[in-house]
Formats: C-alpha cells, structure tokens, sequence
C-alpha cells in the first residue's frame, strides 16, 4: 500500500491553517501531520514531523519564509516546498525559485488544486498558478523568472541587502536581524547603510513602504 503524502501547514492565519487541514484530511492519501504559524516553527516542526511537502505561507512573523524554506530543506532533504500566498509579486517568485521551491500557488485556487499540488511536488514535479506559471521561463537550464517589465531600484541591492530590507520592513531591530541571519549587528548595520545608499532613501519608515511596494513584505 502506498504511504499516504505527509503535510506540514505554515500560515499565520488561523482561518486558514484549519481550512487547509480540514480539506486535505478528508483525502485518502494526504495527511496533515502538523501546523504553525510562523516560519520558524515550521523548522522545528519539519525536523520533527519529517514532512513529504511543506505548505508555507510567504509573509509570517520571525525568520523569512524564504531563509526558513532553505533550512528546512537543508535538514529535511525528502521535504518539498510549495509556497502558497495572496500576492504574485516578481520578487516573491524569484526569492520562492531561488531557495528550491516546487511550487508556488495563489490563495485563489480552488481546493481540488492545493490537493492536486500537494500531490505534484510529492512527486518531485514541479506546480505553479497559472499566473505564476505566465511569468516564468523554462528550458534547459531550469525554471526561472522571465525578465521582468519593471525597471526597479531593487536590482542594485545583492541577495543579502534584500533580506535586511526585508526584516527591516517588518519592523525588526538590528540585534533581531543579527540573530535571525547569523551575522553580527555590525554586519547588518553595513548592509543597512549599504541599502539607503544605493535606495537613496534614508529612513526607516520610507524603507518600510518602498518594501511594500516593491512586494518584500505584505502591507
């Protein structure tokens, strides 16, 4: 008899954490195993649930979902990662790509297609939206983001200024920025430094809504 496809559930929303777990239990190979409502329980609960698919939500308290997608992979190798949120921003999807998701879905799918990108990323395929899906390029060397229409300030920053940016959008004090990415508090006042050079924008509240519109962080 095939083993029934384990699922660890990440969302902040207690609404749909409990929609998401009542839906896949009633299928007959999908079992809920666990669900948090922050990324950094969703570590936790990854390493001890040992899931086949993980479905995380991309904006959540703590640690970003993306850093935290690449630890539980890291530590749970036979895990996949399938995104799901209400927003399809360029930046999201690219950062979901970067850090080895399978899939990434929008919060207005239908439920017969949660389940039927559960199943796909089980399987080691790979299951996007359809509007995800419209923006992205695949041939030989992948899936990656088509180029994007947009000409953004974001593309002077580096991978790494992208993240403090978005922990500072979130509200995080240095010392927590520090913490969460393993650097020291120095580090990441270079980096902050760096970000309101290359942004021209010296404030921490303009840093907050730039990252807002940018799709770093949900408003």
């Amino acid at each position: 008899m095939t083993q029934p496809i384990r699922v660890l559930l990440a969302d902040d929303h207690a609404l749909v954490r409990q929609a998401l777990g009542q839906l896949l239990s009633q299928s007959t190979d999908i079992v809920p195993v666990a669900d948090c409502q922050d990324a950094d329980q969703a570590i936790a609960a990854a390493i001890r649930h040992q899931p086949n698919v993980v479905v995380m939500d991309i904006d959540m308290p703590g640690i970003a979902a993306f850093d935290a997608a690449q630890v539980i992979r890291a530590r749970v190798p036979g895990a996949k990662i399938l995104f799901l949120s209400a927003f399809t921003h360029d930046r999201y999807i690219d950062a979901a790509l970067k850090c080895g998701a399978m899939g990434y879905l929008t919060k207005n799918e239908p439920p017969d297609r949660v389940e039927r990108a559960i199943r796909t990323v089980a399987a080691g395929k790979t299951y996007f939206s359809p509007e995800v899906q419209a923006r992205l390029v695949v041939d030989s060397d992948g899936v990656r983001l088509g180029a994007s229409s947009v000409n953004s300030r974001m593309n002077q920053l580096t991978a790494r200024e992208v993240e403090v940016l978005r922990y500072i959008a979130k509200g995080m004090a240095k010392k927590e920025i520090a913490t969460v990415m393993h650097l020291s508090v120095k580090t990441v006042e270079n980096h902050s430094a760096n970000i309101m050079k290359a942004l021209d924008i010296h404030d921490r509240v303009e840093l907050t809504r730039f990252a807002i519109r940018e799709g770093l962080v949900e408003p």
